[in-house]
């Protein structure tokens, strides 16, 4: 542990985090052909990109005890509510995507400052 901020670390976080990345974003590729192209295997593709997910989160909030007051986390909480609505919501399906996944670009790339920003 950190003693200066209270983040928590153990050898190898960083690689697995990684390794789930990975997996997630094999995830995405599959969501996305199934989204865009029609393609079979949604349920599949879907449950990669939700355990994978679940893993990077759960390794994250458990390394920054802050995670889920900062603006990353919130802002993970909201894709995740966001993609429950892009499964309900076939009709607006394919602009939520869109607008998921530019989100969560922005979000993954935002300056330090910004996603590890204390919002309350």
């Amino acid at each position: 542990m950190r003693e200066d901020d209270g983040h928590r670390d153990f050898p190898g976080r960083g690689l697995l985090i990684n390794v789930l990345r990975v997996f997630h974003i094999a995830g995405l590729a599959g969501i996305s052909a199934v989204v865009l192209a029609g393609m079979s295997g949604g349920a599949n593709w879907g449950a990669l990109m939700l355990v994978s997910g679940l893993g990077i989160v759960a390794l994250d909030a458990w390394a920054n005890p802050l995670y889920f007051r900062q603006a990353k986390g919130l802002g993970t909480l909201l894709k995740l509510a966001l993609v429950v609505l892009l499964v309900v919501w076939e009709a607006g399906r394919l602009p939520l995507f869109w607008f998921v996944l530019a989100f969560s670009v922005a979000l993954s790339h935002a300056p330090g400052r910004l996603r590890h920003r204390q919002l309350f």
